[in-house]
């Protein structure tokens, strides 16, 4: 006789194991190995370049000579443009890992249709700046800061990928060794490379 219950252990996935997989790089050499992923590294470049253009535009209006502050403006920008494209591709790979289906894999998708929507804005701005005279008008310095504040939610986003749901984060058993001290020597130190994962 056909028992629901059955079917269903049978079907539903075990969270332990799903999140296990979310914490392994598809591929270490390009995505990063277990525990120190590229992505959050990579991202900082395109923030702080950001940031920075827009300081550059801010002062580049309180100045008497101007045009040297809202030319490096735009130059940043470029460079946060090809250095986010650089950090999302490396953002890609730890995203297929992410099983589909579930909330983790949901932020994922909110978190990069975002982070795209926010590169092709800051592109946009680049392109709009190129005819624009010095100082920096206010129609690309209002861009720059509603992509600024796109930005910061989808950092919350990608924080909580991470720090929340532990995506690319190693798991708890391996964290613990950071907090033994030089004396405990009740337990084994575990090896990264062969450190049983967290659930299984």
């Amino acid at each position: 006789m056909f028992s629901p219950s059955l079917s269903k252990e049978h079907t539903v996935p075990d969270p332990s194991q799903m999140r296990n997989r979310a914490k392994e790089p598809v591929t270490a050499a390009l995505a990063g190995p277990y525990g120190h992923p590229f992505h959050p590294m990579l991202v900082t470049v395109p923030i702080g370049a950001w940031v920075s253009s827009l300081v550059f535009d801010i002062a580049a209006r309180l100045v008497h000579q101007p045009q040297p502050l809202a030319v490096g403006a735009r130059w940043l920008i470029a460079i946060g443009v090809l250095s986010a494209l650089a950090a999302a591709t490396v953002g890609f790979l730890d995203f297929f890992a992410i099983p589909s289906g579930t909330r983790a894999h949901r932020v994922a998708v909110t978190h990069m249709l975002l982070n795209l929507s926010i590169t092709v804005a800051f592109a946009g701005n680049f392109l709009w700046r190129l005819n624009e005279s010095s100082p920096t008008a206010v129609g690309p310095l209002v861009l720059s800061v509603v992509s600024l504040a796109a930005l910061g939610i989808s950092g919350a986003l990608g924080g909580k990928l991470a720090y929340h749901y532990g995506v690319r984060v190693a798991a708890e058993t391996v964290q613990a060794d950071g907090f033994r001290t030089s004396t405990d020597s009740s337990r084994p130190q575990p090896r990264l490379g062969s450190i049983s994962r967290e659930g299984d």
